[in-house]
């Protein structure tokens, strides 16, 4: 058919396009992707005028606009209309950093010479051209010149500037300077010293030459510490680091008695005063060696313990988990989590930060009536800087007044600085030790035990549940008013501040090693001095490890004892940043009057990035078990060959001999680390998981004994404490999946992941489809195999495929289920009995053919269907041919098998049939009710 459609309508584009091009290359990415488009198509209008209507319009080309444009735009696909914009020369960053100009469409037009094409609008192209790190640092000077003054000392003593000439700020700018190479300084030696400097730009290109820097020593004297460093960066994991290697006192050779020297480590922005691990209170109270039964009040939200969800949290320090109390929040605890009663111990245990608010009380933890009455059966609060605990007895047959109230004056609750309190509660006395360091109270109240009751108790935390009176105080900004059978109830006296870490623990009391262990900082300073040095100086360290004090009369010895004080953090992920360091000395001389003045010293400690690890949970993704494995009393196993691993990138320098070749770049090289784990969840993916017909289980008691705990859910199990990543590992093989009810479950899925301290490092979601195999006579054989096991060895059995389930490769210690060895010998036994039926029907057939071929010659012309009409059921021939594929199948799973057992004239005889009949017999069958009717006549 031939074509005579005009060009009726004009290519389109986008109205604007952005594109990005590197200085190196020379094609644009271009966003939205440039394609013209036609609704002349799919005619195509080209270079003939005789087209056929079935192909597709055409885009001939793009046709830029603008002056001294360094591009072009090139059809890569007529039919699509999609086209490409590249550079027509080398681009350079720094002379131009970006292109506008515009663009058009054109067809192919009518006829062979496309007078009639039909162009585009005009859309707007945008290119931003990315810099290459192509120049290296400058330096503005040769070289560099200063004079000081021996002994004092300067904020700077001279600049040294590069520049770079790359255009992005990425590479022009210097992100650092290095001195290379530097003269000891000592002015008995020399009076002039000279160093190498380097610049680094910000893409870590070094200086194409380095500078010169000389420096004058003018000789000079000035009391004060020589020698220490205003910066000192500290790796993870390396152990203890000297601060002040080269410190040196200068005196003036003034006469000095003696020296006291105070070194402090400033942390109190970091984490709740210092770095600690940041595993949950549970986990920590573990681990300092806590009995168990500790109930945590403020956990992590996560799972059944979300009661904290709506609570505002601090998370800037690395998942320390720190919940913020404006004096408008408060959490309701669930009934059950914690049960004390006041004539056993118990121990309550909080970090808080609070600042002076006021006069109002002020609700760390409160325990009251749910309904009718205002009684506090007890009660932790805060008024001004009073710490009050109140603790009411049951009642008893003793009506007498007992110790009910205790206070502490203590500056620590208004100082807006963290602390950790730890209240011993066995009546009549309560012990507080806070920070470690143990409080009495000033003073000590006395009441009568409770009046018997029914009515139950709210545990609430930041604020108590009380009866609604009417008249609110500056606390109670926004009360929450709850009906109940009693009257109006709300909450009030909030809490402001900061709270982490309450728990509770009945019938046990904290041993002091525990309270001190659970205050320990993980950094702090360090001074370890030599046995053999026989120093006279005097060493004092605060409990927090944060505060060392030096003493001694003669400067040389403190001297070395200085050189010995370092910074030590113990976590194996720290938490990074800069810790303040400041040094102040007092000097006493022989002559009060002429005793030398020696400045304070500011330093710092920077602790570096850890590595941060990623751990990876790895094993067998998807299998299949038959349905009574998962009805049995075992189970089935979920994760049998999970494995968890960690890994750490780490940047290793290229090894050259000589002078560093700023060509050679660095190698990232993955090394596995190991550590611990504190949490692993695993959730059922779909439906919940419904008790009244599966389960997940595992060995609690066997958990108990690693110090691990596990909780259960319909969302799935959770398991908490920490413990190595290889114990965790171990307790995952052994969770168990039943369901007593599987005749309707086809497959069941799960998610596994694993976190440690406290979620700052996240695992990957590992997720297990488990599929259930129902055979449909499962008993069948079953009498056969059992007057056999001693030749069932399910450790060392292959998985076979049954029913289109694809099982995966057995692990070490989950066998081949009973029922499935059952169908898979039953259906090697059935595949054995087709393949003797088949060779016999075989032979068989290759005699029939044989004396059908003699007959043959003699019956050709004894039947005309010329004339027959011949009508098939086409339902049952494909019924027919789909059983006799399946036997086929069958019968062929079993030739490379049995091959070896066929002799050379069956497989002549089997050919020759093959030839015969187009085809093996079950193959022929539905073919022999085909008609050919290609020579038929109408």
């Amino acid at each position: 058919m031939i074509g005579t459609e005009v060009n009726k309508h004009k290519p389109w584009l986008e109205p604007a396009y952005h594109g990005i091009v590197a200085e190196n290359d020379d094609t644009v990415l271009v966003d939205p992707p440039l394609i013209a488009l036609d609704k002349d198509a799919p005619l195509r209008f080209a270079e003939s005028f005789e087209v056929t209507v079935t192909k597709e319009g055409e885009i001939c080309g793009f046709k830029i606009h603008g002056q001294n444009v360094p591009f072009d735009a090139v059809v890569v696909g007529k039919s699509t209309g999609e086209g490409v914009i590249r550079s027509k020369e080398k681009l350079d960053c720094e002379l131009q950093k970006d292109y506008t100009f515009t663009i058009q469409a054109y067809d192919c037009g009518k006829g062979p010479d496309g007078a009639n094409a039909k162009k585009s609008h005009k859309a707007t192209v945008h290119i931003q051209v990315n810099d290459v790190n192509e120049y290296a640092p400058v330096f503005k000077e040769k070289s560099y010149k200063a004079t000081v003054v021996e002994g004092r000392e300067y904020d700077s003593i001279l600049r040294v500037e590069a520049v770079d000439a790359d255009c992005s700020p990425q590479f022009s700018q210097i992100c650092s300077y290095e001195i290379v190479t530097a003269d000891k300084l000592n002015h008995d030696k020399e009076h002039e010293y000279k160093l190498t400097v380097t610049a680094y730009d910000c893409g870590k290109k070094r200086a194409a030459e380095d500078v010169l820097v000389k420096i004058s020593i003018k000789p000079t004297c000035t009391p004060g510490w020589q020698g220490w460093n205003s910066r000192i960066e500290y790796e993870p994991g390396t152990g203890a680091l000297a601060l002040f290697p080269d410190i040196h006192l200068e005196t003036c050779d003034e006469s000095v008695a003696s020296v006291q020297v105070t070194v402090e480590l400033e942390t109190s922005h970091i984490g709740k005063g210092c770095d600690r691990d940041t595993y949950s209170e549970k986990s920590l109270h573990r681990l300092c060696g806590a009995a168990s039964g500790t109930a945590e009040l403020l956990p992590s939200p996560t799972g059944p313990l979300n009661w904290t969800a709506g609570l505002p949290t601090d998370n800037g320090h690395d998942s320390d988990q720190v919940f913020e109390f404006n004096g408008t929040q408060a959490v309701r605890i669930p009934d059950g989590v914690v049960s004390i009663s006041p004539k056993e111990p118990f121990t309550v245990s909080v970090w808080m930060r609070h600042g002076p608010f006021g006069r109002k009380k002020e609700t760390i933890l409160c325990s009251s009536d749910k309904t009718d009455m205002n009684r506090h059966h007890y009660s932790l609060y805060v008024h001004g800087c009073r710490l009050i605990f109140l603790l009411r007895q049951n009642p008893s047959e003793e009506k007498k007044y007992k110790p009910a109230e205790f206070h502490w004056k203590l500056n620590q609750v208004c100082d807006e600085e963290w602390h950790h309190y730890v209240l011993n509660v066995e009546l009549p006395a309560v012990a507080l030790y806070v920070d470690g360091v143990s409080c009495e109270p000033f003073s000590v109240t006395e009441d009568h035990p409770l009046h018997p009751s029914k009515i139950e108790t709210q545990l609430v935390v930041g604020a108590c549940w009380q009866e609604y009176s009417g008249v609110e105080n500056d606390s109670e900004t926004e009360p929450m008013p709850v009906a109940s059978a009693g009257g109006d109830r709300h909450l009030a006296q909030f809490f402001r501040g900061n709270l982490a870490g309450l728990t509770i623990r009945p019938g046990k009391l904290a041993d002091k090693k525990v309270i001190d262990c659970l205050y320990t900082c993980k950094e702090g300073l360090d001074l370890q001095v030599p046995e053999d040095s026989g120093s006279s100086v005097k060493i004092h360290a605060s409990p927090s490890q944060l505060v060392l004090t030096l003493e001694g009369e003669a400067t040389g010895e403190l001297d070395k004892a200085m050189r010995h004080v370092s910074y030590l953090n113990s976590r194996q992920f720290p938490t990074p940043g800069i810790r303040r360091l400041t040094v102040t000395s007092t000097v006493k001389c022989f002559n009060e009057a002429a005793c030398i003045s020696v400045p304070p010293v500011g330093s710092c400690v920077m602790v570096l990035q850890p590595e941060e690890p990623e751990i990876s949970l790895s094993g067998v993704r998807h299998f299949a078990r038959a349905a009574s494995e998962f009805e049995g009393p075992e189970g089935v196993f979920l994760f049998p060959e999970l494995r968890i691993i960690s890994t750490v990138t780490r940047e290793v320098e290229p090894q050259a001999e000589g002078d560093e070749d700023p060509t050679v770049q660095e190698s990232l090289v993955s090394e596995e680390i190991v550590h611990d784990l504190d949490t692993c969840e695993v959730t059922v993916e779909g439906e919940e998981l419904n008790r009244e017909q599966e389960s997940l289980e595992v060995d609690l008691a066997r958990l108990q004994q690693r110090g691990m705990e596990a909780s259960s859910s319909d969302l799935g199990m959770i398991f908490t404490g920490v413990d190595s990543m290889a114990n965790y590992e171990e307790a995952l093989r052994l969770l168990r999946y039943r369901n007593w009810h599987t005749r309707s479950l086809l497959d069941r899925k799960f998610k596994l992941i694993c976190s440690e301290l406290n979620g700052r490092y996240v695992s990957n979601e590992f997720q297990v489809e488990v599929d259930v195999i129902h055979t449909a006579n499962p008993v069948e054989h079953a009498s056969y195999l059992a007057a056999q096991p001693q030749f069932v060895h399910p450790e060392h059995h292959a998985f076979v495929d049954l029913s289109g389930h694809n099982l995966a490769k057995p692990h070490p210690f989950a066998g081949v289920p009973g029922t499935a060895a059952v169908v898979a010998v039953g259906c090697v036994s059935f595949l054995v009995f087709m393949v003797v039926l088949g060779a016999f029907r075989i032979r068989a057939a290759h005699r029939r053919a044989t004396r059908d071929q003699d007959s043959g010659k003699e019956n050709e012309m004894d039947w005309d269907d010329s004339a027959l009409t011949i009508t098939v059921n086409p339902m049952e021939t494909y019924e027919d041919q789909h059983s006799s594929e399946e036997e086929e199948e069958e019968e062929e799973s079993e030739d490379g098998e049995e091959e070896d057992d066929i002799t050379s004239a069956e497989s002549e005889s089997s050919e020759e049939e093959e030839g015969a009949h187009g085809g093996p017999p079950s193959a022929n069958r539905p073919q022999q009710l085909e008609w050919d009717d290609s020579t038929l006549s109408y």
